[in-house]
């Protein structure tokens, strides 16, 4: 199974922020106890590569991807630090061919008909539609879905318990981007036993939607 197949069989990818590389060992067996293996693991803090690297030291069948991406040496340091594939908030063409060229799957983020068309000219068939709610949501991923029918979507920004059911019935989602099982002040106080519970009920939400 390809890295984008295991990402539609877990359907929720958990999108953590992680500042104290000494959180991500226990969140990761957080997150597999409650049914979600894998973890975009934000490049937005400077705990983010050794926290990819301690997380596959762990737990090598765990997803783990890096997020916010931005640079093509941010991405060269996620991949050595073990991360299995790339996303990005926007779509730089020279940036999603480097990332390409070192054999990693890249979820590259867009918003218009312009965007997806550059991505499909890159060879991409999944793409990230970021940020989802603010965007248009759901009906705008249909009506972008409807002139391009063979594309998958992975939304993120702005989903959460209430509205990722809805999201995951549609058979253009490949899964969802969510942080709200895994939210930073959590992850700060500990509290992995309230994360495991709350990843829990989104294995199932998964389960209740694709069945």
């Amino acid at each position: 199974m390809d890295i984008l197949e295991q990402i539609g069989k877990i359907g929720i990818i958990p999108v953590v922020v992680i500042d104290d590389e000494k959180d991500a060992v226990p969140l990761a067996k957080a997150l597999i106890e409650g049914g979600l293996p894998a973890a975009e693991v934000t490049f937005r803090t400077a705990a983010a590569e050794g926290a990819i690297r301690a997380i596959k030291e762990a737990y090598p069948e765990m997803l783990v991807g890096a997020g916010t991406v931005l640079t093509d040496e941010q991405a060269d340091r996620a991949i050595a630090a073990g991360a299995s594939f790339i996303v990005s908030p926007g779509l730089n063409p020279a940036h999603v061919e480097y990332v390409l060229s070192k054999g990693v799957p890249m979820v590259p983020g867009v918003v218009t008909p312009s965007e997806i068309e550059q991505g499909l000219a890159l060879g991409l068939t999944t793409l990230k539609f970021f940020p989802a709610e603010p965007s248009g949501g759901l009906a705008m991923i249909k009506a972008l879905t409807a002139a391009y029918v063979n594309l998958k979507i992975m939304p993120t920004g702005g989903i959460n318990a209430k509205n990722a059911e809805e999201y995951l019935k549609d058979p253009h989602i490949l899964a969802v981007g969510g942080s709200w099982m895994v939210k930073k002040d959590l992850i700060k106080a500990g509290a992995f036993d309230e994360i495991k519970a709350m990843t829990e009920e989104a294995a199932a939400l998964v389960k209740r939607a694709r069945g």
